[in-house]
Order: C-alpha cells, then sequence, then structure tokens
C-alpha cells in the first residue's frame, strides 16, 4: 500500500495489529481510489493551455500531491476540457512524468477519460431571467447550460493505471433536468410561481458539468467510476434555482443506483436504465454538498452516503482540516460537522466543509482512507495549498 509519508505513523501503528510475517506476494489486490478538485481552470478559452504550456507553479504543486499519494484511479474535478486534450497532454508530460518539489517519483497514467461538459455551452435562453440571452462576462455564464465563460471551463478528467472499456463509458450531459421524477423545480418565492416558464424548464439539462459512468477494469474487475461535479448549491436567488440543481444532480446517482424500469434516465448514447444490480462502482467527485453544514440540501448528500449500494467506512479525515476548523471556530465560525472530515477551505465567509467524496459500493473491503490536509507544519504542506479543496482517497481490496 502507498501511504503518504504524513500518514506513516497511523499506518504504522495499524501495522502493528496484523501479522508481522506476511510478504507481499501474500497481499491481496488492492486499489487506492481518490478525488480531487484541481482549480486547474481558466476564464479564457485555451487559457489552461497556455498556462500548462509554460512552467505553472500551481500545476506542479498538484502534480506533487498526486506523486505522493498516487492513486490507481484518480478523477479531477476542474480541469479545463479541449477538444484535442491538450492540457490533459500537458499535465501529464510535463508535470506528472517529472519528479515535483515535494512530490515523489514521476507518475504515469496510461488511460484516461475526458469529454465535453455542459459549462459554458451557450443555451440560447435567459435561463437568469435578467431580461438578456448572453451578454458578457457572469451574465453569459449564467445563460449557459451549466455556469462558465467558455465551453469546457471547469471540466473533468478521469485517471487510470489500468484500461478504460471507452465502448461501454455512458455520459448524462443532455439528460433534461425536468425527466428525473421529483425534480424540484425552483419557484419564486415573491411571485408563488416557477421561476422557468414551462417552454423553458422543458429544455434544461439537468446536469451542470455532466454525469459520467466510466468503466475501468482493473486487477478487482470491473469498476465503474461514477463521475460528477454538482452546481455549488449557491450564486442564485431566493428562488434558490442552484440548491435545487445540486439536489437534484446528486439525486441522479441515487436513481442510477437504485434499480428497476427507468425508461426515462437515457444517455447521451441512447441507452436507458441504471447501473446493473451486480457492478462494482465508486461515486466521485466534488458533490458540493456537506453532510450537515453549508447552504446545500443535505437530504440528497445523506441518501448517497446511506444508500444500501454504499460501502460504510470511517469517514476520511486530517490533522490540516482539524486544525484550520479549529482556528476559523475562534473566529466564530462553528460548524456542526467534524471539523477532521472537511475537504477544503473556502474562506472567513464559509469555511470548511466537506464537499469531496469516494464513495465505494459494497462488494469491497476498506483498507484505509484519508485526506491529503497535512498540518500546518509539516513538509507536505508546502504543496496542499494548490486547490482549496484536498485529495481525499479510499484503499480498497
Amino acid at each position: 500500500m502507498r501511504i503518504p509519508t504524513f500518514l506513516l505513523p497511523m499506518t504504522l501503528l495499524l501495522a502493528a495489529c496484523s501479522s508481522t510475517t506476511a510478504i507481499d506476494d501474500a497481499i491481496p489486490a488492492q486499489l487506492r481510489l481518490a478525488t480531487y478538485n484541481t482549480s486547474l481552470y481558466s476564464d479564457e478559452s485555451g487559457g489552461l493551455i497556455r498556462t500548462l504550456e509554460g512552467d505553472s507553479s500551481h500545476a506542479r504543486k498538484i502534480a506533487a500531491v498526486l506523486q505522493q499519494v498516487r492513486p490507481d484511479l484518480v478523477l479531477l474535478n476542474e480541469f479545463d476540457y479541449d477538444a484535442g486534450h491538450r492540457a490533459a497532454d500537458l499535465f501529464q508530460q510535463r508535470y506528472l512524468a517529472v519528479a515535483q518539489p515535494g512530490g515523489g517519483e514521476p507518475l504515469h497514467y496510461p488511460y484516461r477519460y475526458l469529454a465535453p461538459v455542459n459549462t459554458g455551452v451557450q443555451s440560447g435562453l435567459d435561463l437568469d431571467n435578467n431580461g438578456e440571452i448572453g451578454g458578457s462576462g457572469r451574465n453569459r455564464g449564467n445563460d449557459a447550460w451549466g455556469y462558465g465563460l467558455h465551453p469546457g471551463q471547469y471540466g473533468m478528467l478521469v485517471l487510470s493505471r489500468y484500461p478504460i472499456d471507452e465502448s461501454a463509458v455512458r455520459t448524462f450531459q443532455l439528460l433534461k433536468w425536468s425527466a428525473l421524477p421529483g425534480a424540484q423545480r425552483p419557484v419564486d418565492p415573491d411571485m408563488g410561481t416557477s421561476f422557468w416558464n414551462d417552454a423553458t424548464w422543458s429544455q434544461l439539462r439537468l446536469s451542470s458539468k455532466s454525469h459520467w459512468d466510466v468503466p475501468v477494469r482493473t486487477p478487482l474487475g470491473t469498476v465503474h467510476m461514477l463521475a460528477s461535479h454538482p452546481t455549488p448549491p449557491v450564486f442564485d436567488g431566493k428562488e434558490k434555482r442552484n440548491a435545487a440543481r445540486n439536489h437534484d444532480e446528486l439525486r441522479l446517482w441515487k436513481e442510477y443506483l437504485d434499480g428497476g424500469d427507468k425508461p426515462w434516465l437515457c444517455d447521451d448514447q441512447g441507452r436507458c436504465g441504471g447501473l446493473g444490480r451486480d457492478a462494482r462502482f465508486v461515486i466521485l467527485g466534488d458533490l458540493n454538498n456537506d453532510p450537515v453544514d453549508g447552504d446545500g440540501r443535505h437530504d440528497a448528500i445523506l441518501e448517497l452516503l446511506e444508500h444500501p449500494r454504499v460501502l460504510r467506512f470511517p469517514t476520511p479525515r486530517s490533522e490540516g482540516a482539524e486544525e484550520t476548523g479549529a482556528v476559523y471556530a475562534e473566529k466564530g465560525i462553528i460548524r456542526r460537522g467534524a471539523a477532521q472530515h472537511a475537504t477544503g477551505d473556502f474562506g472567513p465567509r464559509s469555511g470548511t466543509m466537506r464537499l469531496d467524496y469516494v464513495l465505494p459500493s459494497t462488494g469491497f473491503g476498506h483498507l484505509g482512507s484519508g485526506v491529503f490536509w497535512p498540518a500546518n507544519d509539516s513538509p507536505e504542506a508546502k504543496i496542499a495549498d494548490g486547490s482549496d479543496h484536498h485529495l481525499v482517497w479510499v484503499d480498497v481490496h
């Protein structure tokens, strides 16, 4: 098991409880699964490519964290998509494949998956109801299918040590929000009417980026990486359209796992229905919903955490999250959730929250987990500030 150095004391303690006669050949196949919101995006089309063509200290820190943790399968959120995959090539060749300060040995992923997302793709509709379609700046972003200043902003990238079955990948970029049974259609509280008229509501896409089912052929069998990045439940108005969308983006995964006849649940390739009952999976991503804190509608994330097909295991934690939470508490930002479970620091207005998740399915055995958020005085802390989110990992066998 490849353990980050800042977790070695914990690992040694656990090892003391196991047999010391085991040899490497006796260790069963295992996987390290991870998610990481990298903040590798630009407000300009092609901006990430230009950044990675230079010498990006930001990208070097992200790569260093990945080199430390060395996941077998990882989802990167907020990694701008480009049709030529140039940014993904550059990140692999110029950053992951080069030993980074504070990182580890060069890291190579032979397989990857990336695809278009809804962010920045203009809808041709007045989605923010400001009386204007498109426009510039934030107004233009608000009228895209998913908020973004150019197509592909805040995209997703899957990296894998093992082959991806691309012919079996399912994407749900185009699925209509109104197709979801019981969809939370936003209401203008002042008017008591729906925020969007029927014509607009019928066209809206559910996913703010996309929802992907990426099957990977691993030593443990095929693992379905269920990848997404729901919209933050903020940056809206009294109608709380983003809170409603975040809730329903999360509920899509619940529907996908529940089984049963779902003729409405059709992917972009025209295949309908949910995930097979015997399939192993892992839900991955910055899900933008804390179980108890923040502005999200918490029932949606709790339904995933408590879903009968999701493995029960100790919540990933870190020293850095606990330390940072204590600092905020002294300033009066009190959280109901356990400080050590947070996955990101979102500033003096929001404090720390748990927004990033790795949720393996039942059928796996849990070996360990953590959040790469080292204590402030540790050497690893120098590479942990590349994003306001921190990498979350879970080891399974």
